[in-house]
Order: C-alpha cells, then sequence, then structure tokens
C-alpha cells in the first residue's frame, strides 16, 4: 500500500504546484489556505477513500474529520501554506496512515525540493527510494528546528525562552517554516533537535513515523508520544540523551504543562 500512497500523493502535487491559485485566510494573516490546499485534500481524500473503503479521515483544510474508523488517514494538504503561496521550496503534502491508534505509513513529498520521503511500521524509512537515518552528533552540536508559534502568538514569550536557552547550548537555529520538512530533515540526519510549542497532529504524523523509523526519538510535554488527535507540543532528536535534554529545558519553562487545552 506504501508505493500506491506515494504514487497518489505524486499524482495530488500536480495541483499543488499550478500557476495560479487564490489566497484566503482561515484566522488572520498568519493562517492561509490556498485554493491549492483544497484542491490537493478533495484529491487525496477522494483517492485514498477508494484505496481503503470504510476509512475516517483528519485533515487541516475545511473542519474534515471523522476519527469513528479503524483507518484513519492524516491529511495535510500542504504544510508550510505560506511558503507555497511565495514560491518558497520548503512546502509539502503530508499523509499518514493510523490504524487504531498506531501509525503504520507515512508519505511527505516536497516538489520544489525534489524529495519524497516514505515509511512503513517496522520497515525503515527513506528519502527518494534510499535508507534515511539520523545523525549521530550530540546536543552541543545539535542543529535546532523551532518556531514561534505562529497561530498562538500569546505563546511566544515563552518560546522565546526556550528557543534562547536551548540556542544557547547547541550549534544554531534553522527555520524552514515547514514542521513536516524539518521533521524529516531530522530523520534524513541534516538536523539534529526540533522543537515547537503547538502543533496539529497532521503537521507531524508522517513526518513522526518517518523520523521513528529512521532511528530518532520524538514527544510531547509529558514524555509521551504527540497525540494523533488533538494538538501537541513536539519536541524530537536524533538521540535519547538530547530528547531528555530538550524536555528538561521545555518543563523548567512549562512546569505546568502545555498553556493550551485544545
Amino acid at each position: 500500500m506504501l508505493q500506491q500512497v506515494a504514487d497518489i500523493v505524486r499524482q495530488a502535487a500536480g495541483l499543488m504546484v499550478a500557476d495560479h491559485f487564490s489566497i484566503t485566510q482561515k484566522d488572520g494573516l498568519a493562517n492561509l489556505v490556498t485554493s491549492s490546499d483544497l484542491a490537493v485534500q478533495h484529491f487525496l481524500t477522494e483517492k485514498l477513500a477508494a484505496l481503503l473503503p470504510g476509512c475516517g479521515f483528519l485533515c487541516e483544510e475545511e473542519d474534515f474529520r471523522d476519527l469513528s474508523e479503524e483507518s484513519v488517514w492524516i491529511i495535510d494538504p500542504i504544510d508550510g501554506t505560506a511558503n507555497y503561496s511565495r514560491g518558497i521550496a520548503d512546502c509539502c503534502i503530508s499523509v499518514a496512515l493510523a490504524r487504531g491508534g498506531v501509525l503504520e505509513l507515512g508519505v511527505v513529498y516536497s516538489p520544489r525540493r525534489g524529495e519524497l520521503y516514505t515509511a512503513e511500521r517496522g520497515k525503515g524509512a527513506c528519502c527518494n527510494g534510499r535508507p534515511i537515518h539520523v545523525s549521530g552528533r550530540p546536543f552541543a552540536d545539535g542543529l535546532l528546528c523551532t518556531a514561534l508559534s505562529l497561530y498562538g502568538k500569546q505563546y511566544a514569550k515563552s518560546c522565546s525562552e526556550i528557543i534562547y536557552d536551548l540556542y544557547m547550548r547547541s550549534n544554531d537555529v534553522r527555520r524552514w517554516g515547514s514542521a513536516a520538512v524539518e521533521l524529516c530533515l531530522l530523520a534524513s540526519g541534516v538536523v539534529e533537535l526540533y522543537f515547537e510549542m503547538r502543533l496539529q497532529p497532521w503537521d507531524y504524523a508522517a513526518s513522526m513515523l518517518i523520523l521513528l523509523e529512521a532511528g530518532g526519538c520524538i514527544a510531547g510535554w509529558d514524555g509521551a508520544a504527540p497525540s494523533l488527535t488533538r494538538p501537541s507540543l513536539v519536541v524530537a532528536a536524533n538521540r535519547a540523551d538530547s530528547l531528555d535534554e530538550l524536555l528538561r529545558t521545555v518543563r523548567r519553562y512549562l512546569p505546568d504543562g502545555v498553556p493550551y487545552q485544545q
């Protein structure tokens, strides 16, 4: 099934790279949706429903949610929509399949970067068909991918404090503007550390499996895997000791947990 899903995602990307698209705002200037987001999501849900009849969906656009089924597709039609709308390469389609709350496969395709990441539970992860693995660099030599909670700017101060602390003890900071792309770069050994205050499951579901299958680790504030049904704080790393250091740092600034409920 993984190859079939990858083929469907590649086909969907033909709608993503259109020259003309319209842009609307969901919740202000920071949160955009384009006609391409909607076209890609409609295409994916139609094709994936035919591939796996009786499945459910959790999708970013149009509040498309049906979590009542055993098998659920978790879809971000374009992760990094702001990048996409401005012609920046760091954007992608993200598709994951969960069965009984367990991730089974993940596909992240960034057509402008020319990168197709794939993973199946227990079978490793690949980029463009070649196996990938996290790097072995220690925390102090790690590059940190992060962001300032764009869709919840009230959390920016806490984010800044955490990022500053991590920055002073690691190598440097990077921001590509797409959680799925960044977690895949961690999986492929390009970066080593990751922190975001609040992400939705469609932002990270597929890339979470890709990262885990590439030997990395990922967690929410409580140390368990980020939720597949509700927003989560997300930290990730190439090594378990680095993940532990990320969690210790986050908890120093958020001792009572995440400052949001939904």
